[in-house]
């Protein structure tokens, strides 16, 4: 297993977009805020591979002042907005090496109230989805370009679980990206049902490991 705290301290390196986009599944994803803590387990993650993924914003090493973030240093936060949705993404290499991870789900563990609050929704409808997510955990834009080891919100690699089985399929909402459309860079615990989209049954212990 990818040892992510030392990944994103930068003392080992090496890893592939992909593997990390899988040593995400089971972080818990934890948000501090003045209304409180939040934090849920990843259940669903895609990655985007730079400049030779024509579905990424940085696609062809297109740079602008909206996507910085992707051009910084692995651990850094590119948040943007889509549809009204504020997204929340991991940069995963090095500085000038735009990949990353996009978080697009989560099963909530602690402060469920408070996302019940703010999203208005109760059970699978919190987090099975990046929108979601980040309205239910109060991820805002002004996170964008912070460092996943120096923000309010982080992940806590001492209290991570570990799936059972990780599926892969294309990532959503990708069309007319050539090859890249169907390329199979979306990672989800089965049997988890706060993967978006949820289909078939829930597995014991939701997928994860005992």
């Amino acid at each position: 297993m990818i040892n992510l705290e030392d990944y994103y301290q930068g003392t080992i390196s090496g890893f592939k977009t992909e593997e990390i986009a899988q040593a995400l599944l089971g972080c818990l994803l934890v948000n501090e805020t003045k209304e409180g803590r939040t934090a849920g387990f990843i259940v669903e993650t895609e990655a985007y591979l730079g400049v030779i993924d024509e579905a990424a914003h940085s696609f062809n090493g297109r740079n602008t002042k909206r996507i910085q973030a992707m051009f910084e240093i692995a651990g850094s936060l590119y948040v943007h907005q889509m549809h009204s949705h504020v997204l929340v993404n991991i940069v995963t290499q090095e500085v000038g090496e735009p990949e990353g991870v996009l978080i697009r789900a989560l099963e909530p563990v602690e402060g469920i109230s408070i996302m019940e609050m703010r999203r208005k929704r109760t059970g699978r409808e919190l987090t099975n989805g990046p929108g979601k997510l980040s309205q239910a955990l109060g991820i805002t834009m002004a996170y964008n370009l912070e460092h996943i080891q120096d923000s309010n919100l982080s992940l806590e690699m001492d209290n991570r679980k570990t799936p059972e089985k990780i599926l892969k399929s294309g990532r959503i909402g990708i069309n007319n990206k050539g090859n890249w459309t169907d390329a199979p860079l979306r990672f989800y615990v089965k049997g988890n049902p706060y993967v978006s989209r949820f289909r078939g049954e829930v597995s014991e212990n939701f997928g994860w490991r005992e």
